[in-house]
């Protein structure tokens, strides 16, 4: 009866695993248009920020160099502090850039 036991917990483990990974990838990136992504200027490519509203943006600050990045730095997409539950892009950018420590 253990070794019973002991299977159903590691299936039990192995599809709780996979549930979130499934959940991580069904996440959609964030949006450009959505309300708080654009009253904070965010671009999901630095490049593209706006220099007359932006003065003080440097194309070299980008999402995956910010202290508000939760991700690894290599990550392509990774999540942030301002907007939970939806992918940034590494090499975006928004107004409440500031440099990691």
């Amino acid at each position: 009866m253990p070794t019973h036991r002991r299977t159903f917990l590691l299936s039990l483990v192995a599809t709780g695993g996979l549930l979130s990974v499934s959940e991580a990838f069904s996440q959609t990136a964030l949006d450009e248009k959505n309300p708080q992504a654009a009253a904070l200027g965010y671009v999901s490519d630095t490049a593209r920020a706006d220099a007359k509203k932006y003065p003080k943006h440097d194309k070299s600050q980008v999402c995956s160099g910010c202290a508000l990045w939760q991700s690894k730095p290599t990550d392509a997409a990774g999540n942030c502090a301002l907007f939970a539950g939806k992918p940034v892009s590494a090499k975006g950018w928004c107004s409440a850039w500031s440099r990691k420590a």
